[in-house]
C-alpha cells in the first residue's frame, strides 16, 4: 500500500538539495549501488560494449572548423577518452586516414595538472588564427575557465588571458591584446538567473576588476551577451540584453556609444554584410504590412538605424514549412527550411535588382540536410551533412554556383538496416491539432500490439527533432526487433515559432497531450500496446516523460527520465531554473502556480496509483538543471513503496550526464536494458 501524500506542497526532501552534502551523497551512493546491482548482468555488459564500440569508433566523421589553412577538430576515442584537439589541411582531410597535428591532448593535460578537465570549445582569434581562448570545464558542467593558447607553439601562453572558473562565462576577441568578457566578477555582477550582468573590455595585463565596463543590463533580466562580427569590411561589436529566454534587445557598440536596434524584443536579429536580418517570432505589423511569425526580413542596416523601414521578405512560412536556420558564406545567405520536418537548403543572393533565390540541396524524403559555410571570410564553399534514421551521415563539399558536389567523408553503418523502414505518420491531439511523428521499424511489422516500442520526445524551447542517424539506437533497440518513434510535438520548432508558443505557460499541457496522442495512435494502429510501450526524454524531455508518468501512467510500460526538471514549484530556485520562467511560468506567482502545478510531476504523484517502472539518470555536476529534482522524485516514489523505481547519478559530465565515452555508454546501456527488459 502506497504511503499517502497528505500535503504535496510540503517538501520533506529538501535535504537532498544539498548537492555535495554528506548525507545526500550517501543516499546517492546507496541508490547507485542498488541500480548497478539490478543492471549487473551479462546482457548489460554486452550492450555496454556494443554501445562503446559505436562511440569510440575511429570511422566516425570528424567534424571540422576552418581557420586559415587549418581544419580543426576535437576527437574522443578509446585511447583518448578526454579528447584531442587537433588539426589538418583540406587535402589531408580528403584522405581516408588524414594526418593530424595534435594541438592539445586533454588526457595528458589532466594527468599533468591532476585535474578532470572536460572540453567545452575554443574561441580562435581572427583574422590571424594564431591564438585561442580554450573553454575548459572542471567537471563537465556549465562552469568553465578560459585559458589563452598559442596555436603557433601549441602551448598555453605564459601570463596570457586566464578567466577563473565561473558558472557562465562569455568572451570574444577584439584584437591581439583585448577581449570582451562577461562573467562573474564580484557582488552585483550576476543577474537573478545567475548569468553575467555586465560586459568588460579586458586588456592584456589588466585585472577583471580594473577592466572597463562597456555594457550592463538590469539584474532582473536573464543576462548580458557580447559578440564581434569579424567579417572583413563589416567588423562590429554586438551587445545583447537578454531579457528572458525569448525576449532580447540587440545593440551595436560604435565609437563608445551604444546604438540599439529598433525591433520588437521577441524578434531574432542578425547581420550579413551591410544587411540587418530580422526573424519574427510573433505576428508583426510594420508600416501597414503584416508579417506572420517565422518570417525572415532584411533591411539595409544604416538605413534602418536612420529610420528607414523598407524591408525585403527572405522567407515566409506556411502551414507545413518553417525556417530552421540561416548562415552566411562570403557572398550568399543559406536558409535551412523544414517541410513537414524534412529539410532543404536555399541560397539567397543580393543583387542590384534585389534578392535572388535558388535551391542548393535537398535531402531525400524523411531525411535531414545541414549546410555550414567552410570559411565565410574567403569563399562560398559549403559543407553539407546529410543523414536519416537509417542512413549514416555523409559530409559533402560544394561551392555555391557550382554543380559539383564532392563527398569528403561517409560514416559507417553501425547496425543492420535490412528489412527496416522509416515512415512518417500524423495524428490528432486533444484540440484537433495535426501532430507528426516518425516511426522506424520492420517493413514487415506485425500490427498485433506486441512490438516493443520506444517513444522519444522533447517539446520545448523551439527545438526541432529532425531525422538523423543514431548507431546506438540502431544497435540497442532496432536490431533487437523494436520500433523506434520520434514525436514532433508542440513546444518544439518543427513548424516555426507558433508551434513553440502554443505550448507555453498555461498551455503547457498541449505538449503532453500531443505526446500522449502519438502513444494512443501507436496503440490504435496495432504497432504496440501500453505494456510494450516505453518512453524516454531528457532535460525538458525529462519533464515531458515525468508528466507521462503522472498524467498517463496507463499508456506506458516503462519510462526513462534523464537529467530532468520535475519539481516545478522550486525549479526557479535551483541552478539555472530562474531563466526558464518565460517557458514555464513563475511558480511564486499564485495565479501562475495554478497552471504550473498541473505539469509539476513532483506534486502530482498520487498515493495508491499504479505507476509504470521508471529509471532516473542524472549527474551530480549538472549545474544547469541539477540532480536534486531527480533525487527528490525518486525518493518520494520510493517512500510510496513503489517497487520498480530506480535512480543513478553520475558524478561528472554536467547536463550531458557523461564526461567521456565510457560514461555515455553506461547511460545509454542502462536506459536500453532497463526499458527493454520491461516492455519486450
Amino acid at each position: 500500500m502506497a504511503t499517502p501524500i497528505t500535503d504535496p506542497l510540503h517538501d520533506e526532501l529538501l535535504w537532498l538539495e544539498d548537492i555535495y552534502g554528506e548525507e545526500p551523497l550517501k543516499w546517492v551512493s546507496e541508490q547507485n549501488l542498488r541500480t548497478s546491482e539490478m543492471l549487473g548482468t551479462p546482457a548489460f555488459q554486452e550492450t555496454f560494449d556494443r554501445v562503446l564500440e559505436v562511440l569510440d569508433s575511429t570511422d566516425r566523421i570528424p567534424m571540422v572548423q576552418k581557420y586559415g589553412p587549418w581544419l580543426n577538430n576535437f576527437w574522443k576515442d578509446a585511447e583518448h577518452p578526454r579528447g584531442l584537439w587537433r588539426r589538418t589541411t583540406l587535402d589531408q582531410f580528403r584522405q581516408d586516414k588524414p594526418s593530424w597535428e595534435i594541438m592539445l591532448d586533454l588526457d595528458e593535460l589532466c594527468r599533468i595538472e591532476s585535474a578532470e578537465w572536460v572540453w567545452a570549445g575554443a574561441l580562435v582569434r581572427h583574422p590571424d588564427h594564431s591564438r585561442a581562448l580554450l573553454r575548459l570545464s572542471p567537471d563537465g558542467g556549465d562552469a568553465i575557465t578560459l585559458r589563452e593558447f598559442d596555436l603557433t607553439t601549441n602551448s598555453f601562453v605564459e601570463e596570457g588571458f586566464i578567466i577563473p572558473v565561473a558558472k557562465t562565462l562569455f568572451a570574444t576577441w577584439v584584437d591581439a591584446d583585448t577581449i570582451y568578457v562577461a562573467t562573474e566578477i564580484g557582488p552585483d555582477s550576476l543577474t537573478t538567473s545567475s548569468y553575467p550582468r555586465i560586459v568588460k573590455r579586458l586588456r592584456r595585463g589588466e585585472s577583471l576588476q580594473d577592466a572597463e565596463t562597456i555594457y550592463e543590463v538590469d539584474a532582473g533580466h536573464m543576462m548580458a551577451g557580447v559578440d564581434r562580427d569579424h567579417t572583413v569590411g563589416f567588423e562590429r561589436e554586438i551587445l545583447t540584453d537578454v531579457v528572458d529566454f525569448f525576449h532580447r534587445k540587440t545593440s551595436l557598440l560604435r565609437d563608445g556609444a551604444i546604438v540599439e536596434i529598433d525591433a520588437p524584443d521577441d524578434t531574432e536579429t542578425g547581420f550579413f554584410h551591410e544587411w540587418l536580418l530580422i526573424l519574427t517570432k510573433s505576428d508583426w505589423e510594420l508600416d501597414g504590412t503584416a508579417h506572420v511569425a517565422g518570417t525572415l526580413l532584411s533591411s539595409n542596416l544604416e538605413g534602418w538605424l536612420a529610420g528607414d523601414r523598407c524591408v525585403d521578405v527572405l522567407f515566409r512560412p506556411d502551414a507545413r514549412s518553417s525556417l530552421s536556420d540561416w548562415s552566411a558564406t562570403r557572398n550568399h545567405l543559406t536558409l535551412t527550411i523544414l517541410l513537414d520536418v524534412s529539410s532543404r537548403i536555399e541560397v539567397l543572393t543580393q543583387l542590384q535588382t534585389g534578392w535572388t533565390r535558388a535551391a542548393l540541396a535537398g535531402a531525400p524524403a524523411l531525411h535531414s540536410v545541414h549546410a555550414l559555410a567552410v570559411d565565410a571570410d574567403e569563399s562560398d564553399d559549403i559543407w553539407l551533412s546529410v543523414s536519416g534514421y537509417l542512413t549514416p551521415a555523409t559530409l559533402e563539399l560544394t561551392t555555391i554556383g557550382s554543380d559539383s558536389v564532392e563527398t569528403i567523408k561517409a560514416a559507417p553503418s553501425f547496425f543492420d538496416v535490412a528489412g527496416l523502414i522509416v515512415e512518417q505518420h500524423f495524428t490528432e491531439s486533444a484540440d484537433g491539432t495535426r501532430v507528426p511523428y516518425f516511426q522506424v521499424g520492420s517493413s514487415q511489422l506485425e500490427l498485433d500490439g506486441t512490438n516493443p516500442t520506444l517513444l522519444y520526445g522533447y517539446g520545448g524551447f523551439e527545438i526541432s527533432l529532425t531525422p538523423g542517424y543514431n548507431g546506438v539506437v540502431g544497435r540497442t533497440w532496432l536490431e533487437n526487433g523494436g520500433v523506434y518513434v520520434v514525436a514532433n510535438i508542440r513546444g518544439g520548432g518543427e513548424y516555426g515559432p507558433s508551434w513553440h508558443t502554443s505550448a507555453l505557460h498555461a498551455n503547457r499541457l498541449r505538449a503532453y497531450e500531443d505526446f500522449s496522442a502519438v502513444a494512443r495512435d501507436l496503440v490504435a494502429r496495432g504497432v504496440t500496446s501500453p505494456a510494450h510501450l516505453a518512453c524516454e526524454g531528457g532535460s525538458n524531455g525529462g519533464l515531458l516523460v515525468g508528466n507521462m508518468l503522472t498524467h498517463y501512467p496507463d499508456l506506458f510500460g516503462a519510462i526513462a527520465c534523464e537529467v530532468p526538471l520535475l519539481d516545478m514549484r522550486r525549479y526557479t530556485k535551483l541552478n539555472a531554473g530562474y531563466s526558464w520562467i518565460a517557458e514555464y511560468g513563475d511558480p511564486d506567482d499564485p495565479e501562475q502556480w495554478k497552471y504550473v502545478k498541473t505539469f509539476s510531476p513532483y506534486h502530482n504523484l498520487e498515493a495508491g496509483q499504479d505507476y509504470p517502472p521508471i529509471l532516473f539518470y542524472t549527474a551530480t555536476s549538472d549545474d544547469r538543471v541539477g540532480p536534486v529534482q531527480a533525487r527528490k522524485m525518486a525518493a518520494r516514489m520510493e517512500a510510496m513503496t513503489l517497487p520498480d523505481v530506480w535512480f543513478f547519478e553520475n558524478r561528472e559530465g554536467g547536463h550531458g550526464a557523461a564526461a567521456d565515452n565510457k560514461q555515455s555508454a553506461h547511460m545509454r546501456a542502462s536506459v536500453f536494458e532497463f526499458l527493454w527488459n520491461r516492455v519486450r
